[in-house]
């Protein structure tokens, strides 16, 4: 018999105030929650995220909808190795037994998911797929390896991704990211940009915050390019401006250590000190001393032919434009304190037009009856006016143009570590790089893996890395680096479609039918992650021509945390919240004490946070349900709070 919740959902159905979704000839409802960890055990916090896709998912099968509703998981990993070194197991048994613990507490909350459906990203079965399409997207020019600085995170030993940098430290360790020069693979996300962009206004329902942050992350700025010449060599640099209209108070460029131009100084030894001094300083990002650099070179300047000097600096970096600015002191601060500590020019192009006589600089606004001064043709123009005029007089010239920059940079998907997707590449003996033929797919991990040694375990191994190229029959070395775990979750809501095809990732009729995920449910933290990269993936399978839709989810709901009460110890020790108790002293204050090692111990009471294992605040699912039943544990998760909203347990 439907449930008192069903039959409300039904009137509201039937009122046409729930869902937009009409019914169709098809019959189809896809909702999907977010690929989880196999971590070992799930809280109340996940009962409530899988809950909120159970409710849908059963409210749509009771309206003669075929529903998909599958689980996976996303099982490759550090945690997985880290804690196969810590216990002397390999990580496929310490996953799989995660697996196997996490799906028996799932079936006994009595959700409606499809088993038969489940897929593991650890499966060779799984990542056979994963190499193949790696493979497409190299033969297609989306894969590519270069030399570069990377984010090295010192504690999980690991290359990560720009998005995978939160406030300077590493997303999973917390441990400070350093800079570390590696040859890596990238993806290029880049070439996606636009669409990416533009395409988020179609994400109508999407939560608005979600589409704010892959726009502000996308960061598209609107600017000219400027070539400038060298005087003393035949090479150019190419400045990029968001500010053409202040080009006549340019007296110095700046470059970034990484800059091209770098290379003519590769064998000096001042400079290389000085490039490692930069690189040390944007590990630490929020270093306000400006470094520099005097190259001896110039360039000349494009209107007035003036000699401008060229620097090197720490502040200029290589996620920006091209690399290199030209420094306006009188009309930015970081070029302002640069010139004074250089003891450059400083030009005044814009004048304030509530006081002719103002002399503080630097001047960075632009109102309504500002002017350009000192500014040659420019002169008296209003500074949009003049930003008009010189960028089409930089076109005309053939010595600029207009040009849209993203902040957006190329993924690297390189990773040092085992337990990982392997890299389908190999480097023969005659110096050639060439992807694995797709009939020795999957390139499998050796299951006889050595820990002990410090770095990458892959390419430690005694045997493993040595091969044969199949075509030619030439030895070959295999690539030793893994895939980024966000590869493996950026297409698996594909492989749901066609969970047990064996001869190709997925089935065009399965996924023409299913996609796009009509329901997906998941968290914030993963806006520019798992949801930028799986929104890329899409496109980019688009243009290897698999007839896949662009955009991977329809509806997204981002649900809110379930937060629980913390407590630490005086020395800063997570303490489980049932192991404290209260006393009221004789004053009526409230102290917390919990047993330790047989003795009470003072613990201070910390913000209801996020429940996390590492702060030892979570609630078992188990102990609810065997003391209240499965029923009434999803029935308090669904009805407490709504489900965009943080939880407080109690």
């Amino acid at each position: 018999k439907p449930s008192i919740i069903e039959k409300k959902w039904q009137n509201l159905w039937d009122k046409k105030k729930l869902f937009s979704v009409k019914k169709n000839k098809k019959q189809k409802f896809y909702v999907l929650e977010m690929f989880p960890y196999p971590s070992g055990n799930i809280h109340m916090g996940h009962v409530r995220n899988y809950t909120i896709g159970d409710v849908i998912a059963r409210f749509f099968k009771n309206n003669q909808f075929n529903v998909l509703h599958p689980m996976g998981w996303d099982s490759f990993g550090m945690p997985a190795e880290n804690a196969a070194i810590e216990n002397n197991l390999n990580p496929k048994v310490w996953t799989e037994k995660n697996i196997n613990n996490m799906k028996k507490q799932l079936k006994s909350i009595g959700l409606s998911i499809d088993w038969g459906r489940e897929i593991s990203t650890c499966d060779d079965q799984y990542y056979k797929h994963q190499q193949k399409l790696f493979i497409d997207l190299y033969n297609a020019g989306l894969v590519y390896k270069k030399d570069s600085y990377v984010n090295w995170d010192p504690v999980d030993e690991t290359v990560l991704a720009n998005e995978q940098v939160i406030d300077g430290k590493g997303w999973r360790s917390g441990a400070l990211v350093e800079k570390k020069k590696l040859s890596q693979w990238f993806l290029k996300i880049s070439k996606f940009s636009q669409e990416l962009l533009s395409d988020l206004n179609k994400l109508d329902q999407w939560p608005e915050k979600v589409r704010a942050m892959q726009r502000n992350w996308i960061g598209v700025s609107e600017g000219v390019e400027i070539i400038f010449n060298i005087s003393e060599k035949k090479n150019k640099i190419k400045v990029f401006t968001t500010r053409p209209e202040t080009i006549f108070g340019a007296t110095f460029i700046a470059l970034s250590v990484e800059h091209e131009i770098s290379s003519l100084f590769d064998s000096d030894l001042k400079f290389a000190k000085f490039k490692n001094l930069c690189i040390k300083d944007q590990e630490k990002r929020d270093s306000d001393e400006k470094f520099s650099f005097k190259t001896g070179l110039h360039v000349i300047h494009p209107f007035n032919k003036k000699k401008i000097p060229v620097f090197f600096t720490n502040y200029v970096l290589m996620d920006y434009g091209s690399g290199a600015i030209f420094g306006c002191p009188a009309h930015d601060q970081r070029d302002y304190d640069f010139a004074l500590k250089n003891n450059l020019d400083i030009v005044k192009v814009i004048q304030d037009h509530l006081d002719e006589n103002l002399t503080a600089l630097p001047y960075c606004e632009t109102n309504e009856g500002d002017r350009i001064i000192n500014s040659d043709f420019l002169d008296n123009l209003h500074p949009f006016e003049g930003k008009e005029k010189i960028t089409q007089i930089i076109h005309k010239s053939k010595i600029g143009g207009k040009k849209t920059d993203f902040r957006l940079r190329d993924w690297g998907v390189s990773r040092q570590r085992y337990w990982g997707c392997p890299i389908p590449i190999i480097y023969t003996e005659d110096g050639k790089t060439l992807t694995v033929d797709e009939k020795d797919l999957p390139v499998k991990l050796p299951d006889n893996i050595d820990f002990k040694n410090s770095g990458n375990p892959l390419s430690n191994h005694p045997t493993w890395k040595n091969t044969k190229c199949s075509k030619t029959g030439k030895k070959a070395i295999r690539e030793t680096d893994t895939l980024d775990t966000f590869f493996d979750s950026s297409w698996y809501f594909l492989r749901f479609c066609s969970p047990i095809e064996k001869s190709i990732p997925f089935k065009e009729d399965d996924v023409n039918y299913w996609m796009p995920v009509d329901h997906y449910i998941g968290g914030v933290e993963h806006a520019i992650l798992h949801l930028l990269y799986s929104r890329f993936f899409s496109r980019a399978l688009k243009y290897c021509n698999y007839n896949v839709p662009e955009e991977p989810f329809k509806k997204l709901v981002t649900q809110g945390m379930v937060c629980h009460e913390t407590f630490q110890t005086v020395d800063s020790k997570w303490i489980n919240p049932e192991n404290v108790f209260s006393e009221k002293d004789k004053k009526g204050k409230i102290n917390y004490y919990a047993k330790k090692d047989g003795k009470v111990t003072l613990v201070l009471k910390g913000r209801s946070e996020k429940m996390s294992k590492s702060k030892k605040n979570v609630v078992d699912p188990d102990s609810i349900i065997s003391n209240y039943g499965a029923d009434t544990a999803r029935l308090f998760m669904i009805s407490d709070s709504p489900p965009e909203r943080d939880l407080d347990w109690s």
